[in-house]
């Protein structure tokens, strides 16, 4: 045994001193320093993310600096640092699907096709999952990080004392809501993000394919005020009501992964990224004792009322000053099998080679809600014209202001008109 520590020491000798140095980033040194600087919003399996991009620090000449924001504010400094114009502050930027569709209709992010092909024999880019999700016109701009999707979370506990079944659609939400209002232990019974604009805006349209409605035409004209877009409105404003209250409608993907795990409320429709936490005995109170159910339909028998897929994924702006090559391979270190196979300790990781033996316990009612949820539209049009439409318009329902029907219309005039001015609607 001691023989074989000394071949060990004397191959470590032998080694060049950048490969002994670089732990788990396996990237040569680069001929001129570079500073890399990434932006994102925080939860836990992208934090484990965040710590692997900066493992490239041990590598001579690379400085990797991760911040991460909640997500408004990672949106909002995103947003107006690309929009700026010159060089762009940050060299690796987390996307989600209608991130990119936005971006790169304004001219934000880089394609990387030419770098995929280049490195997919050293990393294996093919076997991730979700590809597809970050591609507009056949450019693939970001690479997925993880899959997710929004599901229940729920106290058996509460639910079995009260006689309550899990609930399969949003009408028994609204009814479990009901009885979980008089529950002592509790502070509210139930929430589901409607915080903020592009909060309301995803509820609303998953809500809305979940009653059997369309977002927009083919020609990119709007579909989504129709009667199943009245009926979805009118859905979120009545789970409002019943289980939320204006405190719930405060709360956050935070909040609600916080109250879930503390017990401050009985159920919870999040997302799955927050689902690990709840068995970990250092953030959850209630370890092996939060369950997980896939999406409430809107109808029953109709499909889940969620899109799943690609959360989000990691992209290069379009401007940055240092080399896209070397942003890459930093990249990719974060994304190879051996990490994402640690990954699955913290979410829904992305690569085929390793989904398989993934073992969560809510891993069932993730894929379930993917494969038996909504699809989405994939279409420039949604991401650049019709999500800050609906972020400016869709909030004001809760004032009681305006009639379902009437605040559609008018976010449909609105979208009309910004469609046919970035040439999305044929004037």
């Amino acid at each position: 045994m001691r023989a074989l520590f000394v071949v060990i020491a004397l191959l470590a000798l032998l080694l060049p001193a950048a490969a002994q140095d670089m732990g788990g980033c396996m990237i040569e040194a680069p001929e001129s320093a570079a500073t890399i600087n990434m932006i994102g919003w925080t939860y836990p399996i992208i934090d484990f993310y965040a710590d692997e991009l900066e493992a490239c620090n041990a590598v001579d000449g690379i400085d990797v600096n991760t911040q991460l924001l909640d997500s408004g504010s990672a949106h909002d400094q995103l947003q107006l640092a690309l929009g700026a114009g010159g060089s762009s502050p940050y060299d690796i930027i987390m996307v989600t699907q209608g991130d990119v569709e936005s971006y790169v209709v304004e001219g934000w992010m880089m394609p990387l096709n030419d770098l995929i092909d280049k490195y997919e024999e050293q990393y294996q880019i093919s076997d991730i999952l979700g590809l597809q999700d970050m591609t507009v016109d056949g450019n693939i701009y970001a690479l997925p990080m993880e899959q997710n999707t929004r599901h229940m979370f729920y106290r058996p506990d509460l639910l079995e004392k009260h006689g309550i079944a899990v609930p399969e659609t949003w009408d028994d939400v609204i009814a479990a809501c009901g009885v979980l209002s008089a529950e002592d232990s509790i502070v509210i019974p139930f929430t589901v993000q409607l915080h903020a604009g592009w909060a309301w805006r995803l509820e609303f349209m998953d809500m809305l394919l979940g009653f059997g409605g369309t977002i927009l035409n083919e020609d990119n004209t709007p579909a989504f005020n129709s009667e199943a877009g009245v009926m979805a409105l009118e859905k979120l404003v009545e789970i409002a009501d019943a289980c939320m209250g204006e405190e719930g409608l405060t709360y956050s993907i935070d909040d609600s992964q916080i109250g879930i795990a503390t017990g401050e409320l009985a159920m919870a429709f999040t997302w799955a990224s927050r689902a690990a936490a709840m068995d970990d005995p250092d953030f959850s109170d209630y370890v092996g004792g939060i369950d997980f159910a896939p999406a409430p339909r809107a109808l029953e028998g109709a499909p889940y009322a969620a899109t799943g897929g690609t959360g989000a994924g990691l992209g290069i702006p379009s401007n940055i000053d240092d080399d896209p090559e070397l942003v890459f391979q930093v990249i990719l270190e974060a994304m190879d099998e051996e990490t994402m196979l640690r990954g699955t300790n913290y979410g829904v990781i992305t690569r085929q080679a390793v989904a398989a033996n993934a073992d969560a316990r809510y891993l069932p009612a993730v894929f379930d809600t993917i494969s038996g949820g909504v699809e989405g539209s994939s279409v420039p049009a949604i991401g650049a014209v019709l999500n800050p439409v609906f972020a400016n318009w869709l909030p004001q329902i809760v004032l009681g202001e305006m009639s379902a029907a009437d605040l559609l219309d008018a976010a449909a005039d609105a979208y009309t008109a910004e469609a046919t001015a970035q040439g999305f609607i044929e004037g």
